[in-house]
């Protein structure tokens, strides 16, 4: 089978072996086309981001860059600015000719909490080569907002796949006709291109902008915390708005996309040539978001923004990222939003599932 693992191809893994953990797996972690992956007990703080390299494992790297270590067990916050590894639960023993990758959650985006897995011998982030056998680990820096978290948290999330599964531009296209993608017109080019709602049907409000100093948040609770704590609204009736160097954005798509239950997506950061800015953070899209069928008619894309270097203009239906769409190597036997508890089907503008709708 060529494409991206489904559910019930995640189980047989768990059953023969090739992901492993302690404690086991249990089913909330298994998503339609992801499996969520834990906190472990310890986390360690370190100098600086790396990665393992060639030949070498985590626990080695630590030795070097450890600067001390965090007990989880009753809950610990995490800093803002801070860069910490964790153990995760889980372990794999991939098969030959099945590579994984792995990205942060939705919810973990919208905190603008950056977390990426990290493997013995790895090279890159978030990338796991077939045949790869260890433990796995997870590298966070909170950037806008301190967090607490305890062991089982589950910040990031992995996808498995067998051979060549992405899309091209012709392939792409075809889906589009056959299954209209977005809403409107589609812009393809080396992916379906996602673009910046900032003139709203209703009012101006466009967007959310991070506050600079702000409480912890506790990643438990859910629909807890006030937005205007953490939150300034952004606001625009010009369709226009200046993205600050180092600020970060809650933004969202122009377009409502919809993801059929024989692919699936990955949000991936437009070109640095388009503008001084990234779209990031944003993870996958399982099958069936947007999907009528599974309760979506057309769901938007929640657009995590940072500004580099200077201050940028951005405008209404400027480009920003694009969706990248895989095929499945089979329809996972559940869909998102359907039967499981999805947290941003049909979504418009939104942020995580810890703050209060307004």
């Amino acid at each position: 089978m060529t494409g991206v693992l489904p559910s019930q191809s995640l189980r047989r893994m768990i059953s023969d072996g090739a992901i492993t953990a302690t404690p086991d797996i249990i089913d909330e972690q298994i998503q339609p086309a992801s499996l969520d992956l834990r906190l472990g007990s310890v986390a360690w703080r370190v100098r600086a981001s790396f990665l393992t390299g060639a030949g070498a494992t985590v626990a080695q790297r630590l030795e070097d860059f450890a600067m001390h270590k965090v007990d989880l067990t009753g809950g610990a916050v995490l800093e803002k600015g801070c860069v910490y590894v964790v153990p995760l639960m889980e372990h794999l023993a991939l098969p030959t000719g099945i590579q994984a990758v792995a990205n942060a959650k939705s919810s973990t985006g919208r905190l603008d909490l950056l977390t990426r897995a990290v493997t013995d011998g790895g090279t890159e982030f978030d990338r796991i080569p077939d045949g790869y056998t260890g433990p796995l680990y997870a590298e966070i820096c909170p950037r806008s907002f301190s967090v607490l978290v305890r062991p089982g948290m589950r910040l990031n999330q992995i996808r498995f796949r067998a051979g060549q599964a992405r899309l091209d531009d012709s392939a792409l296209r075809a889906l589009h006709a056959e299954t209209p993608l977005v809403d409107s017109t589609a812009v393809i080019d080396d992916g379906l291109g996602f673009s910046v709602d900032l003139q709203p049907r209703t009012g101006t409000l466009v967007g959310y902008r991070a506050k600079p100093h702000t409480g912890v948040i506790d990643l438990d609770k859910l629909a807890h915390y006030d937005p205007a704590e953490y939150w300034e609204d952004l606001r625009s009736a010009s369709g226009r708005i200046i993205l600050d160097p180092g600020a970060f954005y809650i933004l969202v798509s122009r377009e409502s996309v919809v993801i059929p239950p024989c692919y699936a997506a990955e949000m991936a950061p437009f070109l640095a040539m388009a503008g001084e800015f990234r779209v990031h953070y944003a993870g996958f899209f399982d099958p069936g978001f947007g999907w009528a069928e599974a309760g979506g008619a057309g769901s938007r894309g929640v657009l995590e923004v940072r500004c580099h270097e200077a201050p940028f203009v951005l405008e209404h239906g400027q480009i920003v990222g694009r969706l990248v769409y895989e095929r499945m190597s089979e329809r996972p036997e559940t869909l998102y939003g359907s039967g499981i508890a999805s947290n941003y089907q049909g979504q418009g503008l939104k942020l995580s599932k810890h703050f209060r709708a307004e």
